[in-house]
């Protein structure tokens, strides 16, 4: 019986924040888990080494199911980002080990591949139409058969996905938050705009996606989809916000544009309105705040049986340990649809080194034992954590709205 003997938390800042915890056993195998909360960090931090890893110590480290419901059941306050992503955590890091104690990469343990690769796509955004629709060019001369789309908005001084860095896109940039300033009837006027340019200039060919970011009512969203149809995107992410999932009724009665939401929820109650009547098409939860593999593996069940398709979240604020997680589960997932690939700087790509690969439109997470990642942690030491906030939305009369 292999069992955990230490754990510990890494906090390394290689461009931004990422939390990471790495669990030891007795037979000298060691796994890693990604517990990063953008904006957020210290919390789980904190939460993992006064709470999560005094209980995790002595434990059979095989016991990867009984583990997680000894941490979701026995907190008695469930759920929550916080909570979520701790178990997510310490979930990733036991499939690691297990995998390392296998010889297998974890893809192979959940049942093997369903498929040779993992479909990607990439994040093209401009200050114009013209600058985003030639961003859009260079990610599909790079290999990508997906690719979502953001534009900057006239008369907005600042627009969700929309930066001076193309390649790696952050976010989080102020020590407090930053505030941007937002506008629905420019919004509705001018996105739809990007989406005719984008079919003019390249065809039909390419996956064509777009992320909303909360902002809209559900009527307003429905009249969005209306405006995309003819584009045929592959989908429409987070419209509405979801804390009432009804809310997406009103969306789907209107439009036929695919409906993609979750990429904050933390647990199969956040999504099974949605996908119990069928009102989106992905869903978006991630490895590091839905509770791990383990989790992640009971809401695709549930929404295979719906047809609804994965589609995780992966933004940079997820470490490469989340996405070598998100891709042997991906490879594995039988009712897959896509997943977000935001690369990671050299800086951080050099702190967590990785087996996945990129090619042709698609990610592999490779065939080493485990996650397929690992952390330097005298390279990690050399970036120490710094404080950072994402922005928060104003309407152009003040009022507080969702970022």
């Amino acid at each position: 019986m292999m069992k955990i003997t230490d754990a510990k938390v890494i906090v390394t800042c290689p461009g931004r924040n990422f939390v990471t915890l790495k669990i030891y056993t007795d037979e000298d195998l060691y796994g890693i888990g990604d517990a990063t909360l953008n904006g957020r960090e210290k919390a789980v931090v904190a939460y993992l080494e006064e709470h999560v890893i005094p209980c995790l110590i002595g434990m059979q480290a095989d016991r990867i199911e009984d583990i997680w419901q000894y941490l979701y059941r026995g907190c008695y306050w469930r759920r929550g980002p916080v909570t979520m992503t701790a178990i997510s955590a310490v979930d990733m890091a036991l499939w690691d080990i297990k995998g390392k104690a296998a010889g297998m990469p974890v893809y192979q343990l959940l049942g093997g591949a369903s498929r040779d690769g993992v479909m990607v796509y990439g994040h093209a955004n401009g200050e114009t139409l013209e600058e985003t629709v030639e961003e859009v060019g260079k990610y599909i001369d790079m290999g990508y058969k997906a690719i979502r789309a953001q534009t900057g908005i006239p008369g907005l001084p600042s627009t969700y996905g929309v930066s001076g860095d193309k390649m790696f896109y952050e976010p989080a940039n102020g020590a407090l938050p930053s505030e941007n300033v937002w506008s629905t009837e420019k919004y509705l006027t001018h996105a739809p705009k990007l989406f005719e340019r984008l079919r003019e200039t390249y065809g039909d060919e390419p996956h064509l996606l777009h992320d909303v970011h909360h902002r809209l009512t559900p009527i307003e969203a429905a009249r969005l989809g209306k405006l995309l149809e003819p584009y045929r995107l592959f989908w429409m992410e987070d419209c509405v916000a979801a804390d009432n999932q009804e809310g997406l009724r009103r969306v789907r009665e209107h439009t036929v544009t695919p409906l993609a939401i979750g990429e904050i929820f933390n647990s199969i109650w956040n999504c099974k309105t949605l996908i119990e009547e069928q009102l989106i098409d992905y869903i978006r939860a991630t490895v590091v705040h839905a509770g791990g593999i383990t989790h992640l593996r009971q809401i695709a069940g549930f929404a295979a049986l719906h047809h609804v398709r994965t589609g995780c979240h992966g933004a940079t604020d997820l470490s490469p340990v989340c996405m070598g997680a998100a891709l042997n589960f991906n490879l594995w997932v039988p009712n897959f649809g896509i997943q977000e690939y935001m690369r990671h700087t050299p800086e951080t790509d050099a702190v967590f080194p990785h087996e996945y690969s990129f090619k042709d439109g698609y990610l592999h997470p490779g065939n080493k034992p485990g996650l397929g990642v690992d952390i330097d942690e005298k390279l990690a030491a050399k970036y120490p954590y710094q404080r950072a906030y994402l922005p928060i939305n104003r309407l152009q009369d003040g009022t507080m709205w969702n970022w």
